[in-house]
């Protein structure tokens, strides 16, 4: 997918401030998520937006509250709420079986415990009842889940961290060099004297 369709896609799925206004869980502290700070692209609220943005949205995996969790969180951490709340669709009904085998997989090895994740996924598919759900927190598969969720959601946010501040740099080193050349450029089209002086 090319760089624009890309960025345009992403444009789209992040949500306005309308949208966030009208969020029933954000509704009592609307007026501070929609903080125009928390709303601008800066070096440091960018990266931070990226990192609660993916630890909310593969830890919670409840696609009404990432968006109001990511939101409520960039408050303490100044970060980007259009950038976190656009980063938790990164875990969506496509990713969220991976997200689940990774998470478990990785939980149960550094636990050392088995489990079975048939039932987990048998659960998700039939709409499982919020009665079956506390009886199969109480089941050994339910703490390996929810360690590797943590582990998973923890260095997703780390890696996304550091990848977001790296592409800022490269995105500034860019505009450096660009106005530079650009200098540059005007300076060889101006007369002798002029660039001698």
């Amino acid at each position: 997918m090319p760089k624009k369709h890309i960025v345009r896609a992403f444009r789209d799925a992040m949500p306005t401030r309308e949208s966030l206004e009208q969020n029933r869980v954000i509704r009592p502290v609307a007026h501070r998520v929609l903080a125009p700070e928390l709303w601008r692209f800066t070096r440091r609220s960018v990266p931070r937006g990226v990192a609660l943005g993916l630890l909310v949205g593969i830890f919670l995996l409840i696609p009404g509250l990432q968006i109001a969790g990511a939101a409520l969180l960039a408050l303490p951490f100044r970060a980007n709420v259009p950038i976190a709340a656009a980063m938790t669709f990164l875990s969506n009904p496509a990713t969220t079986p991976f997200l689940l085998a990774a998470s478990y997989f990785i939980g149960t090895r550094m636990l050392g415990g088995t489990g079975d994740m048939t039932q987990l996924m048998a659960m998700i598919e039939r709409h499982a009842s919020i009665a079956e759900w506390a009886r199969w927190l109480s089941s050994e598969a339910a703490p390996a889940l929810l360690f590797g969720l943590t582990v998973v959601s923890v260095v997703s946010a780390a890696v996304g961290y550091l990848m977001a501040s790296w592409m800022w740099r490269g995105r500034l080193a860019r505009k450096w060099r660009h106005r530079a050349h650009l200098r540059e450029h005007a300076r060889a089209s101006l007369p002798l004297k002029e660039q001698i002086s």
